[in-house]
C-alpha cells in the first residue's frame, strides 16, 4: 500500500518532532550548568529554586519576589510552557525579570526540560520541603 506523499511527510515530521520532544536528562544536566548563575534546585538565588517546578503555577514560590508580568501570566509549568518560556523568556512573558536570551536549540530545550522533570521530583536532589 502506498501512502500519499503529504501523509508520509506528516508522519515523518511528526516522528522527528516527537524525538526532539524526548529529551535526554543526562545532557540536560550539562545544559542546566548554564542556569546555575541564577538558579538552583533547592535554593533561591537571583532566580527562584526549581524543586517542584512541574505542575507549579508560575510565580508561586512564596519567598521569592517575581515580576508583575510573571505573576499575571497565568502559566503553570509543564513541558509545553517551559519550552515556550525557555526559548525566549522576554517574548513569552514580556516584562519578566528573567533577562536571558533563551535556549534557542529545540533539542537542548528538550534535554533541559527532561532534566528538570527528573531532578525536580527526585527526593535526593529535591528533599521534602525544598519545593515550597
Amino acid at each position: 500500500m502506498k501512502l500519499p506523499f503529504a501523509l508520509f511527510i506528516g508522519l515523518t515530521l511528526g516522528a522527528s518532532l516527537c524525538q526532539a520532544a524526548d529529551g535526554d536528562a543526562g545532557k540536560g544536566a550539562q545544559i542546566y550548568q548554564r542556569c546555575l548563575a541564577c538558579h538552583s534546585l533547592e535554593h533561591n538565588r537571583s532566580g527562584p529554586r526549581h524543586c517542584g517546578l512541574f505542575g507549579r503555577p508560575a510565580a508561586a514560590v512564596p519567598d521569592f519576589t517575581y515580576s508583575q508580568a510573571l505573576k499575571s501570566a497565568g502559566l503553570t509549568w509543564d513541558a509545553a510552557t517551559l519550552d515556550r518560556f525557555l526559548e525566549n523568556p522576554l517574548k513569552a512573558v514580556p516584562g519578566t525579570k528573567m533577562a536571558y536570551a533563551g535556549v534557542k536549540n529545540a533539542q537542548e530545550r528538550a534535554d533541559l526540560i527532561a532534566y528538570l522533570r527528573q531532578a525536580t521530583h527526585d527526593p535526593v536532589k529535591c528533599p521534602p520541603g525544598s519545593s515550597r
